[in-house]
């Protein structure tokens, strides 16, 4: 069977930046097997998978080893594709999930803004985190910890988590992912961060969506501010605009806008 697929640089407006993700267009799913083979074959951090039209999609998102929750690079990147291949006279896609429930992905002028859940987490004392994590990622000592999904660890200086070469094979020990974060050295930007999942193909991710619903809820607060500007410093780098926003019935969301580039489409197929 064939079916169109395509390659997306997210969370950029330039090519080989940002983080890719593939999005394979389906009719009807497929066993998980071959969901699993494809994101594996593909050795990016996340496929998506969608089935729908009409500006309503079922998602689903595969790294190379495991289905995710929740992906920020890979949503946007599908509904990249929607607007520019399938649906280009529409501005709003829903994607139904099975564990994020239902998120909103609008197009504006300047980028598509996605509306994601907040997952602002627990803060807990730094003497909790395992020794043997906090020297995987650097001699300096946290200020702060925050467990939610991921385990984010806040430093003072933000050259401390640029220059982070982590032991991926200690955390592959550890039970969460890691979200390193500071305040930024950027004019214009408020705070930077890197992500770290050992574990689970992808050592550490370009630019993460997922991340940055435990990131905007600690830097909005700390700083007074619902409008953010943050900046993932991995090796390819991204930006996100973000937002902490309360909808009518009281439930507070977290609101990432970026930009996204197709790099390749075509057809894969499977048997």
């Amino acid at each position: 069977m064939n079916y169109p697929i395509y390659q997306i640089d997210a969370f950029t407006n330039e090519l080989f930046k940002g983080n890719p993700a593939a999005v394979v267009v389906l009719d009807q799913w497929p066993d998980n097997e071959i969901l699993h083979k494809i994101a594996a074959e593909n050795n990016l951090s996340e496929t998506a998978f969608i089935v729908g039209g009409n500006g309503k999609y079922f998602l689903r998102w595969f790294t190379p080893e495991i289905e995710m929750d929740l992906c920020g690079h890979a949503t946007l990147s599908a509904a990249h594709v929607i607007f520019t291949e399938y649906e280009t006279n529409i501005d709003r896609v829903v994607f139904n999930t099975n564990v994020a429930g239902d998120l909103i992905v609008t197009r504006k002028d300047d980028g598509y803004v996605l509306d994601f859940p907040s997952r602002a987490g627990t803060h807990i004392d730094v003497d909790q985190v395992p020794t043997f994590t906090k020297r995987a990622l650097s001699d300096a000592e946290p200020i702060a910890a925050i467990s939610a999904r991921d385990l984010m660890l806040v430093y003072n200086d933000a050259a401390i988590v640029r220059a982070m070469k982590p032991d991926f094979a200690a955390l592959q020990k550890s039970e969460q992912w890691i979200i390193a974060t500071a305040p930024s050295d950027v004019d214009g930007v408020d705070c930077i961060s890197r992500f770290f999942c050992a574990g689970d193909g992808i050592d550490e991710d370009p630019v993460t969506g997922s991340a940055h619903c435990t990131i905007v809820p600690y830097w909005s607060e700390k700083l007074g501010r619902d409008f953010l500007r943050a900046y993932q410093a991995s090796d390819r780098g991204g930006y996100l605009d973000c937002a902490m926003v309360k909808h009518d019935n009281g439930e507070v969301r977290v609101h990432l806008k970026g930009q996204a580039v197709t790099y390749m489409k075509g057809m894969m197929r499977y048997e």
